[in-house]
């Protein structure tokens, strides 16, 4: 594990590699990037630690290395080993990172886990071709009035990365955040599918363009992109949860429409929104929202991994 904030002498703030990691990177092995704020601030303790371990194993099951990561003590590693994971699981004060916080953190010998806009940043500048999270930040709702969107998005932007999510949180403004993504040049394909999936259910009520079938095709997306050079930006492949695994649809409106409700009642706004609408799910539906969010991010490490082991083979 990293050395604490009051070691003495300079840090080093260059990225650093995990052991795992680093020996992947020398033998040509896949790796599949993952975010540490599902851990810190995603689920509930003791939850978020098992649930990162699963996470990571469900990868190794495939073929592919899991790098976790995350910043310690201001280092920022790719590929946190188990007393890092731990670390982040159970302190509480880990800040939540995006890409502008990152070397203000480091520079503080800060604790943080890195939000979607972060880890795909890191995963990028380290050569990590795909990343599996839960679901991506995206535009908020009134957002037209508060100007309020995810940094995820602007950072997918300019960033050549694969990104396995189911959607963006149904909590959000989809309909806004595609038409955002779209203007900022960012590729969406359905995971065997053309309907853009809602994060807790399988279903957003948007069509996609473009729909791929299996991780090889994915692969094939990927060189190609690489080959034409000209796109810059992520590549998201939506995969929705079958429909016998997704939050009761009609549970999911009742309680989408009381926390939005009690969200104004309460006058909450900016960075609280998503966290507080979460905890409302988590509570009103009795721990099945959580659930669903776990299977959500097991199946995306699962397909994400057979991506990048796919990917890592020669065409």
């Amino acid at each position: 594990m990293a050395e604490s904030a009051g070691h003495p002498g300079p840090v080093n703030h260059e990225i650093q590699h995990g052991a795992e990691v680093a020996a992947a990177r020398r033998d040509g092995r896949a790796i599949v990037a993952l975010e540490s704020t599902i851990i810190a601030h995603g689920l509930p303790r003791p939850d978020n630690l098992r649930v990162a371990r699963e996470i990571e194993s469900t990868v190794r099951a495939t073929g592919a290395v899991p790098a976790t990561i995350g910043m310690v003590a201001g280092r920022l590693i790719v590929g946190l080993d188990d007393d890092e994971l731990s670390h982040l699981a159970t302190s509480d004060t880990v800040a939540k990172l995006s890409a502008r916080d990152l070397a203000v953190a480091a520079a503080t010998g800060a604790d943080g886990a890195t939000t979607v806009a972060a880890t795909s940043a890191v995963a990028a500048t380290a050569g990590i071709g795909v990343f599996a999270t839960g679901g991506l930040g995206g535009v908020h709702r009134e957002a037209a009035q508060t100007f309020d969107e995810s940094a995820d998005l602007v950072a997918l932007a300019s960033t050549p990365i694969t990104v396995v999510c189911a959607g963006v949180k149904s909590i959000l403004d989809v309909a806004a955040t595609l038409e955002r993504l779209e203007t900022l040049g960012v590729a969406v394909a359905g995971y065997q599918t053309r309907r853009f999936p809602g994060f807790f259910i399988t279903d957003s009520g948007h069509d996609l363009d473009w729909a791929v079938e299996s991780p090889e095709q994915v692969a094939r997306v990927m060189w190609a992109r690489r080959a034409q050079a000209a796109t810059g930006g992520a590549l998201i492949v939506a995969n929705p949860l079958p429909p016998g695994e997704q939050l009761d649809p009609a549970l999911h409106d009742r309680t989408l429409a009381d926390g939005l409700a009690r969200l104004a009642a309460d006058g909450v706004t900016g960075k609280a929104v998503t966290p507080f609408l979460l905890a409302h799910f988590h509570s009103a539906t009795e721990g099945a929202s959580l659930a669903v969010n776990v299977r959500i991010i097991l199946r995306n490490a699962e397909l994400a991994g057979r991506i990048a082991v796919a990917a890592s083979t020669p065409a």
